[in-house]
């Protein structure tokens, strides 16, 4: 006894994949913006059965009854923003309202002098400073002959 079938075979179709750039997404970050979708298609067999065994098949026709979709991965673009820009170093404290001593001594006012020399030494002034004075700052007028951060001792 020969018979002939009509059969269906189901097969998947793979979903592709491509990438686009997205210059709203930080370089080296990645989105999938469509995910993937598989396919499917059907293979209809002819299939002859001799003695109910299969003895013979072929392939009329292939119907695909869901197209697959694309996968689509956005890769990031966009560069880092610059890092700001340093804060500005804050300004000097305004200088105290002149007291007439030089800031860079402490414990005696040194006068704010053309020259300034210690008091009994063989300095020609104009202005003198009577000792000891620490140096806070810049020896300006060298007064700390020895370096020892004492002046005029």
């Amino acid at each position: 006894m020969v018979e002939q079938k009509e059969v269906r075979e189901p097969i998947v179709i793979p979903f592709g994949s491509t990438t686009t750039n997205d210059a709203t997404l930080a370089v080296g970050t990645t989105a999938v913006t469509v995910p993937g979708v598989n396919g499917e298609k059907v293979i209809v067999h002819q299939v002859t059965y001799t003695d109910g065994v299969e003895t013979e098949r072929s392939v009329l026709r292939e119907e695909i009854t869901v197209q697959p979709v694309t996968q689509v991965t956005a890769v990031g673009t966009k560069q880092p923003a610059p890092p700001p820009p340093p804060a500005p170093a804050p300004a000097p404290a305004p200088a105290p309202k002149s007291s007439g001593c030089h800031s860079s001594y402490s414990g005696v006012c040194v006068p704010i002098a053309s020259d300034v020399d210690c008091a009994g030494g063989g300095g020609n002034g104009p202005a003198y400073v009577s000792g000891p004075v620490q140096v806070v700052g810049h020896d300006e007028y060298q007064l700390d002959r020895d370096g020892d951060g004492i002046a005029c001792d």
